[in-house]
């Protein structure tokens, strides 16, 4: 039986339909999840997508933080469910203070959106058992809230944790502190990621294929576990 991945759809959600084709293309079956629902629909694992939810009013994610999908997901996420959140599913998931820190504007104020390399740092996660530690990839950038920012003491312990999922590499985008790109909670069961990777699952579409190992150490994890 496929592993089920439910992709939440906000109003202003992006890329939920390219988080949806890149489950499928990693042999798991994409469920759809409307925020207004309650019903995660017994899904193995949850994507927060991509995009503008609710127009990024207030600031990036915090609405949708209080949608009513996010009740389930935010109880089922703190007992286990693996959840991924792509750039504004990163913002969303600070908000909901399952991951620590807060992604900000940019530090040159501007809208970035280019390819841009990384550094995987962290491959014991649900997300990127796919990866070797230290493995270079390639995805696409895009946001103008990317900054992750945190506490002199949220960074230490981080790093002390070997939380750090990704790192920008040859320059950084946005003034991340310390260059991070992704970071995941202590079990390495939710990660929240800026870059797209479901914008990078083939050579036809996008700038590699690196991407594509998030959504297949899932299935290949759940199965294994």
């Amino acid at each position: 039986m496929a592993t089920r991945v439910g992709v939440v759809t906000f109003p202003g959600s992006l890329d939920d339909r390219d988080a949806q084709r890149a489950v499928r293309v990693a042999g798991a079956e994409p469920v759809p999840l409307w925020h207004r629902s309650r019903n995660l629909c017994g899904v193995d694992a949850v994507i927060l997508p991509g995009g503008f939810s609710y127009g990024d009013y207030l600031r990036s994610g915090a609405i949708a933080r209080f949608s009513p999908i996010m009740d389930g997901i935010v109880d089922q996420a703190r007992a286990g469910l693996p959840v991924l959140g792509i750039c504004n599913g990163f913002q969303i998931l600070c908000e909901a203070r399952l991951l620590p820190g807060a992604l900000t504007r940019n530090n040159h104020l501007h809208f970035v959106c280019r390819d841009q390399r990384l550094r995987l740092e962290n491959s014991q996660t649900v997300w990127t058992s796919g990866y070797q530690p230290g493995q270079q990839i390639v995805l696409p950038l895009k946001h103008g809230e990317g900054r992750y920012v945190a506490t002199a003491e949220t960074l230490v312990m981080l790093e002390g944790e070997g939380r750090v999922v990704a790192r920008y590499r040859e320059r950084n985008p946005n003034g991340s502190s310390h260059e991070i790109a992704g970071i995941t909670n202590k079990t390495g069961t939710i990660v929240g990621l800026m870059p797209h990777p479901e914008h990078a699952i083939d050579l036809l579409t996008g700038p590699s294929a690196d991407g594509l190992g998030f959504f297949t150490s899932i299935p290949r994890r759940l199965v294994t576990a």
